[in-house]
C-alpha cells in the first residue's frame, strides 16, 4: 500500500528536485543543438509542477482539495455511487510552432496522435498482448476517455529553443495564445525545449492549473504522432504519458526513490527505467521484492514497451473529469 498525509505530500513537491533538473536554458536565436544522449531527456511536468508550487500558495491548496475530491471519489466509487460508465470525450486543439518544413509537424501526424490517445485509453492497441498476465487483472482497459481533434493551430516563428516556462503558449512572447483552456485540451508544439545537461521531451500541467491560461500539454515536435525522428520513441506514447499527467496521474516511481505515485495497484520501485528492461524486473523498496511495472505509461521506457494504465490509475483521472473534478469542463463540448 502507498499511501502518504497530503501535508507531506506538498512538502515533496515543493522539496524535491533532481540533482540533473535543477537549471533552465534558453537561446531562442541559436539552431537546434545536436540532440544528446538519451539518457538526459526527461518529462518535464513534475519539474515545472514543483516551482509553480514553490511561487503559489493558492495552487498548493487547489492541489489538496483535488486530492482530498480524488479519494473522495474512488471511495464512492468502490460503493457504487459513481456511474461506471464515466465516458468524456476530450476536445483537442493543437499549437504548433515552427521554424521550417521539417518541424512543421504534418496534419496526418496529428491526426496519428489522435489515434494513438484513443488506442491508449482505450487499451485497443496491439500491444494489449504483451501485458504480463500477473499485471493483466489491474489493466485499466477501457478508461472511457476519449479525444477529438477540434483544430490546429500553426505559427510560423524564429525561435527554435523554448524553455520549459510556458512562453510557448503567449504570443506576446512569441507563441500561441490557449484556446479557452476551460473546456479544450491544448497541445502546444515547438522544436526543441534544452533544460539542464539535456532536454525536455515534452510537459503538462496539473489539474490544480485546470483552466488557467497555461494549462496544457507541450511536446518537442518528434515526439508528436506516429513515424517521428526517434526510433525508440516514434509511436505518439510520450504524449499519452503527459496527458496521463494532465488528467492528474504521478510519475509511476513517485519521483523519489520507492517514491509514491498515490495508486495502490502499481507495484513500487526504485526509480524510472529507460530502454526496454527484461520481464520480471525485480527491485526492492521497503523490505519487499516485488515484480515493478516498468510498462506503464507513467514510466520513461522506450515507445515500445509502455503499454498500459491500471485501473486505480483511471479512477484517479475519472476523477479529475467527472463533473465536480477540476476538469469537468472538458465535459461541455
Amino acid at each position: 500500500m502507498k499511501k502518504v498525509a497530503l501535508g507531506v505530500l506538498i512538502t515533496l513537491f515543493v522539496s524535491c528536485n533532481n540533482d540533473t533538473e535543477n537549471s533552465i536554458t534558453e537561446n531562442p536565436t541559436q539552431d537546434q543543438p545536436t540532440i544528446l544522449a538519451k539518457n538526459s531527456a526527461i518529462c518535464g511536468s513534475d519539474v515545472v509542477r514543483q516551482k509553480m508550487l514553490s511561487e503559489n500558495p493558492e495552487a498548493a491548496q487547489r492541489l489538496m482539495q483535488i486530492e482530498n475530491n480524488t479519494a473522495q471519489f474512488i471511495e464512492q466509487k468502490k460503493m457504487g455511487r459513481v456511474l461506471a460508465d464515466g465516458s468524456v470525450e476530450i476536445p483537442v486543439i493543437f499549437n504548433v510552432l515552427y521554424t521550417n518544413s521539417t518541424n512543421n509537424v504534418s496534419d496526418a501526424r496529428i491526426i496519428s496522435q489522435i489515434d494513438v490517445l484513443n488506442k491508449a485509453f482505450a487499451s485497443t492497441h496491439a500491444n494489449v498482448s504483451n501485458i504480463p498476465a500477473e499485471f493483466q487483472s489491474v489493466n485499466a482497459g477501457d478508461t472511457k476517455i476519449k479525444f477529438r481533434l477540434v483544430k490546429t493551430n500553426r505559427k510560423s516563428t524564429t525561435i527554435s529553443n523554448w524553455a520549459p516556462d510556458d512562453k510557448m503558449k503567449k504570443s506576446t512572447t512569441g507563441g500561441i495564445d490557449a484556446t479557452d483552456p476551460t473546456k479544450y485540451l491544448n497541445i502546444w508544439v515547438v522544436n526543441y525545449m534544452p533544460y539542464s545537461t539535456g532536454y525536455v521531451l515534452g510537459y503538462a500541467t496539473f489539474p490544480e492549473s485546470a483552466g488557467l491560461w497555461n494549462d496544457g500539454v507541450v511536446m518537442m515536435d518528434e515526439y508528436v504522432g506516429e513515424g517521428g525522428p526517434v526510433a525508440t520513441h516514434n509511436k505518439g506514447r510520450v504524449t499519452v504519458h503527459e496527458v496521463g499527467h494532465y488528467l492528474n496521474l504521478r510519475h509511476i516511481w513517485g519521483d523519489a526513490n520507492c517514491g509514491n505515485d498515490f495508486v495502490d495497484d502499481t507495484p513500487q520501485q526504485i526509480t524510472l527505467h529507460r530502454g526496454v528492461p527484461s520481464y520480471p524486473k525485480m527491485e526492492t523498496c521497503g523490505g519487499k521484492s516485488r515484480s515493478v511495472m516498468f510498462m506503464n505509461y507513467m514510466d520513461y521506457s522506450d515507445e515500445t514497451t509502455l503499454f498500459m494504465f491500471t485501473k486505480q490509475q483511471n479512477d484517479r483521472m475519472q476523477a479529475s473529469v467527472s463533473a465536480s473534478g477540476p476538469r469537468a469542463g472538458l465535459r461541455i463540448l
